[in-house]
């Protein structure tokens, strides 16, 4: 198959345990045109350089007719994520007032202890058993009550939420189209369904504040406005599935591998203090999010002496990108303590990862304890089963014996 199926390849499911050789393919080519209409990116000066440059728009609406995602422009309101300044700024602004400095400095630090307890908690959950399910049992239920927690969704309703997220991220699969009705119809049920929910929870906020992070929104006035109720179910529900969907990959694909770095493991259980760097490291090594497929030049652009036109999709594959060895030395060897790891694994940019504070922190805490208390782990199967989103690339299960 030529390059110009490069997009189909690496979006096959039968890749997704190992797409790194087809990403060292694109990197052979600065940009290959694809069929499909697409242009996509894989050298990380390159994609550096466009997820900073304002030419490069996410809104869908710049999207060419008839071209990959143009018929997903207008399915509703979008959140900030895929909007462009300056309507970008004002709604991220209005959202970072009650996440992080300068007006709440201290919302993530001050969960450190309560992080501590529920990673505790769900570790003392799996003493005894012979085999987990690193998903199941932990890197999925920790980060869905933490983000339920900061936000102030009730805990008892997680099980609604996520089933509605798993429509909502199967909707983000770069492969679909509207022809695909049936998970379009799921998605847009799903979407439906939670922005009721989250409006009638906003509303009782309003009334009945608290010191969760939609009170804060729901209530609060700043230079720039107030959220209306659209804005901000619309953002919720953003910040509800970045929350916890790229964090469960960061700790599977962190424990994934570990385990297959034996070495390493055993390093970073006798020097504990190395687990932020080694983070880092993940996050440039294996990523959470793999593709960004939601950029759209404003104007013809030329990279390499190929011109992308106005309107056409410009896929940025930021893991390819972490392996480039003309950015990183030795760049498919995991390094716990690699210096000057300048990685765009949570992006670049005025999109860059909104959570990223708290995907970090999440990361840090939950591996530090898994492998300072799981009893001689071992992977059960290698490469386990993954999950079919080529974009949140992460496995579906990661069974790991233990003792």
């Amino acid at each position: 198959m030529s390059r110009a199926q490069l997009f189909e390849r690496i979006t096959d499911q039968a890749n997704r345990p190992n797409p790194y050789p087809l990403y060292e393919e694109l990197r052979e080519t600065r940009v290959a045109p694809q069929d499909n209409g697409s242009f996509l990116v894989g050298r990380y000066y390159d994609v550096m350089a466009l997820l900073h440059d304002p030419r490069i728009s996410s809104d869908l609406h710049n999207r060419g007719p008839g071209l990959p995602g143009a018929d997903r422009a207008g399915d509703g309101p979008e959140s900030f994520l895929k909007l462009d300044p300056p309507e970008h700024d004002r709604l991220r602004r209005l959202t970072t007032r009650q996440f992080g400095p300068p007006h709440s400095p201290d919302r993530i630090d001050s969960m450190r202890g309560e992080l501590a307890t529920l990673v505790t908690d769900l570790v003392d959950g799996l003493d005894g058993k012979g085999r987990i399910d690193i998903v199941d049992d932990f890197a999925y239920p920790f980060p869905v009550t933490v983000i339920c927690r900061l936000l102030g969704v009730p805990h008892e309703e997680e099980p609604r939420f996520h089933a509605w997220a798993d429509a909502l991220v199967a909707a983000i699969d770069p492969r679909r189209s509207s022809a695909d009705n049936e998970q379009v119809k799921a998605a847009q049920q799903a979407q439906m369904e939670m922005a009721m929910f989250m409006a009638g929870l906003i509303e009782d906020r309003r009334h009945n504040p608290g010191d969760d992070m939609l009170s804060g929104l729901a209530n609060d006035s700043g230079p720039d406005g107030q959220l209306n109720t659209v804005e901000l179910v619309t953002n919720s529900i953003l910040l509800f599935i970045a929350g916890h969907e790229t964090t469960v990959n960061l700790i599977t694909n962190g424990m994934l591998t570990l385990l297959r770095n034996p070495d390493v493991l055993e390093r970073l259980r006798a020097e504990p203090e190395l687990m932020p760097a080694a983070v880092e490291e993940l996050l440039r090594f294996e990523p959470p999010v793999h593709l960004l497929g939601q950029r759209t030049p404003i104007v013809d652009i030329e990279i390499d002496g190929v011109t992308v036109p106005k309107g056409s999709p410009l896929v940025l594959a930021l893991a390819s990108a972490n392996r480039d060895p003309e950015r990183f030395v030795d760049a498919d060897r995991f390094v716990p303590d690699r210096e000057d790891n300048q990685h765009v694994g949570l992006g670049s940019g005025i999109h860059s990862c909104f959570g990223a504070p708290l995907a970090r922190l999440e990361g840090q805490m939950a591996l530090t304890e898994l492998i300072r208390r799981l009893p001689n782990p071992r992977l059960v199967e290698d490469p386990p089963p993954y999950r079919p989103n080529p974009v949140l690339r992460g496995p579906r299960h990661l069974l790991v014996d233990c003792g």
